[in-house]
């Protein structure tokens, strides 16, 4: 099938996450093509379905897979899924089950009115879903997709100098799977095309697509630090979603939260133990407060009486 459809224009939903975000399925953006594909007879929309089913499946064993349905390259449909590299297999498919309501409820993916847009992707804080009809025109894997900036940096003299230690050691990261650490260093993991560590109070995070290979995948990563300091230039944080890879890196001036230790069990216990005692504390100031409007109120009553 001749690619004769135009690249598909995102556009974006923004919900930035942290490091300590336990929530994995904040919306990050979405992408839908301007193109529908008639199908009148509802045999796109149903291998969309296949299509979705299958990939869902996959994904509570495995944290990324390729898939097509149909065998009619007019309306074959190709699938990706990818969940984020520390998400465990029940998180993943956790997150990768709600993309296909999204498709649909944001780009109209697998409607009901006999068209369908030619290509779609979602994209969550854990997991990203797209699609493309056979013949689709491919784009660049570092191509942009998305891209968001914190604030400013508060002045700290080495903070470029950290954040760029911190993304060589997540380029290399993705490629060897090492650990590293050095004078003032943290550490990581990585390997299989995911890192995640710190340096000092950098910590960074970096991604890439299953179907790259390490050598690929350092390069796409690369790119997208290049992408991040001269699109966030002094931003003490930033996430860039290129079309093959993804990074971030966030900057803490007192130093990184000793999270990434936890397990996502203790993270919400730590969660719920903190909401428990701000609840708590409230309930007892509420408390103290009642008391001393109740004695206020019986302070007046008795020096009115004691007026008589």
């Amino acid at each position: 099938m001749t690619p004769i459809y135009q690249f598909f224009i995102f556009w974006f939903f923004l919900h930035f996450s942290e490091i300590s975000a336990d929530n994995n399925k904040n919306l990050i953006f979405k992408g839908c093509a301007n193109q529908k594909f008639p199908d009148p007879t509802g045999v796109f929309s149903q291998n969309l379905k296949t299509l979705f089913t299958s990939l869902v499946s996959q994904s509570a064993q495995t944290s990324f897979a390729s898939t097509t349905a149909g065998t009619d390259n007019a309306t074959a449909v190709i699938g990706v899924f990818q969940c984020r590299g520390d998400l465990t297999a029940a998180q993943c498919y956790d997150c990768v089950s709600r993309t296909p309501k999204l498709v649909s409820k944001l780009c109209r993916g697998g409607g009901d009115d006999r068209n369908v847009v030619v290509a779609a992707r979602v994209q969550l804080s854990g997991c990203y879903l797209r699609y493309e009809v056979s013949g689709f025109r491919q784009t660049s894997g570092t191509e942009m997709l998305y891209r968001v900036c914190g604030k400013k940096h508060s002045g700290d003299p080495g903070f470029s100098g950290k954040r760029d230690t911190a993304f060589g050691m997540a380029e290399n990261g993705v490629k060897t799977g090492s650990s590293s650490s050095g004078v003032g260093g943290g550490g990581g993991g990585g390997g299989g095309g995911f890192y995640a560590g710190q340096y000092e109070s950098v910590y960074v995070l970096g991604q890439c697509e299953g179907s790259l290979g390490n050598s690929d995948c350092g390069e796409c990563v690369k790119d997208g630090f290049e992408k991040a300091k001269s699109e966030c230039g002094d931003s003490i944080s930033g996430q860039i979603y290129l079309h093959k890879c993804f990074v971030s890196y966030s900057y803490y001036s007192h130093g990184v939260p000793n999270i990434s230790s936890l397990s996502d069990g203790e993270k919400r216990q730590h969660t719920e133990r903190t909401i428990a005692l701000v609840v708590g504390g409230v309930a007892v100031l509420g408390f103290v407060i009642v008391c001393l409007l109740v004695l206020k109120s019986a302070m007046k009553k008795k020096s009115k009486y004691d007026g008589y």
